[in-house]
C-alpha cells in the first residue's frame, strides 16, 4: 500500500482520474488498467507458485495453475483490494498498480525453487490521511488473509475429503496465514509498521493470531 499526492482533476463539474474507463463494482470504481493489472498479477503469481508446487507435489505445472490461483492468487489480490476498499470508505481515491520488477522477481525466485512475490500495491491519493485511518487501511489486508485462511481451514475440516480440495485448502490456509504474519511485521513499508504506529495492542493481537495460524501445521506435525 502506497500513499501518493492527489491526482484528481475537475473539468466542467465532472471529476475524472487519468481519463481512464471506470468499472463500478460494489460501489467502488475500477479502471480498465487496474483490472488488467489485477489479472496479470494473479496469473503471474499463480504460475510462479504452480511451478514450485509441481516439484513438491509431483504434479503437472498446467494443472496446478488453477490450484495456485485459488489458494495463492486470491490471497495476494484480496489483500490489496482490502486496502483499496477501506481507503475508498474513508473517501480517498485508491488504485491497484502492478509492479513489473516484483513480478519478475517472483518468476526468477520460482526458477530457484521458492517464491518471493511483490506483485503490486494499492496507491492511495488524498490530501491528509490520519494515523488512525492509515492504520485501519493497513490492517485491512492482513485481516483479509486471516479470514481467507480460516475459510480454507473450515472447508478442510468439514468438507467431504477430496485430494484436490485438500491440496487447495491446505495451501490456501498456510499461504494466507504466512501473508498475514509477514505483512504485519513492524518493518518500514509493510502494513505492520503503520498498524503498530496507530495501535500497538491491536497490532500485537493480530500478529499473534497470524503467527499461531502459520505455525499450526508445524505444531500438529511435531505433536503427532
Amino acid at each position: 500500500m502506497e500513499i501518493s499526492p492527489p491526482k484528481k482533476v475537475s473539468s466542467g463539474g465532472k471529476s475524472f482520474i487519468n481519463e481512464e474507463r471506470f468499472f463500478n463494482i460494489i460501489m467502488v470504481n475500477f479502471t480498465s488498467r487496474e483490472i488488467r493489472d489485477i489479472i496479470i498479477s494473479m496469473l503471474v503469481i499463480a504460475g510462479a507458485f504452480a511451478y514450485v508446487f509441481k516439484d513438491i507435489n509431483h504434479g503437472n505445472f498446467i494443472s496446478l495453475i488453477p490450484v495456485a490461483l485459488v489458494a495463492v492468487g486470491l490471497g495476494f489480490v484480496f489483500h490489496e483490494l482490502a486496502h483499496k476498499f477501506m481507503a475508498v470508505r474513508y473517501g480517498f481515491y485508491a488504485e491497484y498498480r502492478l509492479w513489473v520488477q516484483g513480478l519478475i522477481l517472483a518468476i526468477v525466485t520460482a526458477a530457484l525453487g521458492f517464491v518471493f512475490a511483490a506483485p503490486g500495491a494499492v496507491y492511495i491519493h488524498g490530501q491528509h490521511i490520519s494515523k488512525e485511518e492509515n492504520g485501519k487501511i493497513s490492517i485491512a489486508g492482513p485481516l483479509t488473509n486471516i479470514a481467507l485462511a480460516i475459510i480454507f481451514f473450515v472447508i478442510l475440516l468439514f468438507a467431504p475429503y477430496s485430494p484436490l480440495l485438500s491440496l487447495v485448502c491446505s495451501l490456501g490456509f498456510f499461504v494466507n496465514s504466512f501473508l498475514a504474519f509477514f505483512n504485519l511485521l513492524p518493518v518500514f513499508m509493510l502494513d505492520g509498521a503503520k498498524v503498530f504506529k496507530w495501535n500497538p495492542l491491536i497490532w500485537l493481537v493480530t500478529i499473534a493470531v497470524a503467527f499461531v495460524m502459520m505455525a499450526y501445521p508445524y505444531i500438529i506435525a511435531y505433536m503427532f
